[in-house]
């Protein structure tokens, strides 16, 4: 069988797995940003509540300076649920997975990039690596696989479904698999990034967590 396919039923099934243990952790409470630790550009003296705030029950992040919001501890093995859209134009923004310890604007992380017109795409950050790409580069990439990708116009809600089991990562956009990478690091912490334009978020949570 394929790797790529043997490796995506691998996903499948924990993604059932996790579902079926009814296991969900919350990440955002829909009040406030208990349980995250802000972070902005250090040359930057713009307030980090000015940057990462709550709106009618949804994370919203201004995308200037640059910066991210992380959690507070750090995840293993499990299924990551996010919702975003663009508020105003669709520009730039990502969840970071495995983000390592030393907080700066470029993590040592893994990318889901949401940049508008490029949702899937593994961006590597802070000397991540990945086994499938060469280190070239500042921000080596793993291009998604639909080069015309499946997102929703500005203004709607798009779904990311992220599964991190040991040291393998699948991207799912809209129910659709866009990415997978090995050889990244077993654990670290998820951050929603500040980068680009307005983008808010709703429906943070894990399954399968370890």
């Amino acid at each position: 069988m394929n790797i790529r396919f043997l490796f995506a039923a691998l996903v499948a099934a924990l993604a059932l797995v996790s579902c079926g243990s009814g296991a969900r952790t919350e990440l955002f409470n829909g009040r406030d940003l208990t349980g995250w630790v802000c972070v902005t550009d250090g040359e930057s003296d713009a307030p980090a509540e000015g940057v990462f705030s709550v709106r009618d029950g949804n994370i919203r992040i201004t995308g200037t300076p640059f910066g991210y919001m992380r959690t507070a501890r750090q995840y293993g093995d499990y299924r990551l649920h996010v919702e975003w859209r663009w508020i105003g134009d669709a520009t730039n923004s990502g969840i970071f997975q495995r983000v390592q310890e030393g907080d700066q604007v470029w993590p040592d992380a893994i990318e889901c990039q949401l940049m508008a017109g490029r949702a899937g795409d593994l961006v590597m950050l802070g000397g991540a690596r990945i086994a499938e790409v060469e280190p070239v580069g500042k921000f080596p990439i793993k291009a998604r696989y639909d080069d015309a990708g499946c997102e929703k116009a500005a203004g709607e809600w798009n779904e990311a479904e992220i599964v991190c089991q040991g040291d393998r990562i699948a991207v799912y956009i809209n129910g659709v698999l866009q990415n997978e990478c090995t050889g990244a690091n077993p654990a670290g912490y998820i951050a929603l990034q500040s980068e680009g334009g307005t983008v808010e978020f709703r429906n943070v949570y894990l399954a399968g967590v370890e």
